[in-house]
């Protein structure tokens, strides 16, 4: 089944049934978790689903997504576009205990009344899918590299030896005041 758009909810043990695909667009506006997470975001997310039962009896989602966010550079803060995409497989299950009997290799996913969030599904798989940290090239950041040095070379705090912070209690080893107290005994 080829839509334009990825219906918001589903009833996905009758799509497995019939081994049904879905393959349309997700409005990227339209996930407010994603915006938290990356900001608000324009155009719209590429996928698709394939709804089927595997050689156990599992029902099981098969999905791609791809995107393109405007994500901010921990550097500038200036947005700059990322490809993001995800191949997964999710398991469905009826109730939360059941997800230990899922294999590894599925994710799983809670089907209530038998109807299924689809946007919360896609959300939930981009929001996975963001890159942890995201930068521009040196030459196209707007912060330039002289700003992101710390502090500059060549200060007199540079020449000046670093003061040790037991240089006091060497001071008293030193003079003898020490001398005679016992390590177990409190004044």
């Amino acid at each position: 089944m080829l839509t334009s758009q990825i219906p918001s909810r589903v009833e996905p043990y009758k799509l497995a049934a019939r081994r049904e695909r879905l393959e349309g667009i997700v409005a990227l506006n339209k996930l407010p978790r994603l915006a938290e997470e990356a900001g608000d975001q324009t155009g719209d997310c590429h996928v698709v689903l394939e709804f089927g039962v595997d050689a156990q009896g599992r029902r099981e989602i098969r999905g791609h997504l791809q995107a393109t966010l405007a994500l901010p550079c921990r550097r500038c803060l200036v947005p700059l576009s990322q490809d993001v995409s995800s191949d997964f497989l999710l398991g469905m299950i009826a109730d939360e205990a059941l997800a230990a009997e899922l294999p590894a290799s599925h994710e799983p996913v809670l089907v209530e009344n038998e109807q299924l969030d689809l946007l919360t599904v896609i959300e939930d798989e981009l929001i996975l899918s963001l890159p942890q940290v995201v930068y521009h090239d040196e030459t196209e950041c707007h912060v330039s590299a002289e700003q992101l040095v710390s502090k500059t070379e060549g200060t007199a705090e540079d020449s000046a030896p670093a003061k040790n912070p037991f240089a006091v209690l060497n001071a008293l080893k030193s003079s003898g005041a020490l001398k005679g107290k016992s390590k177990h005994h409190l004044p």
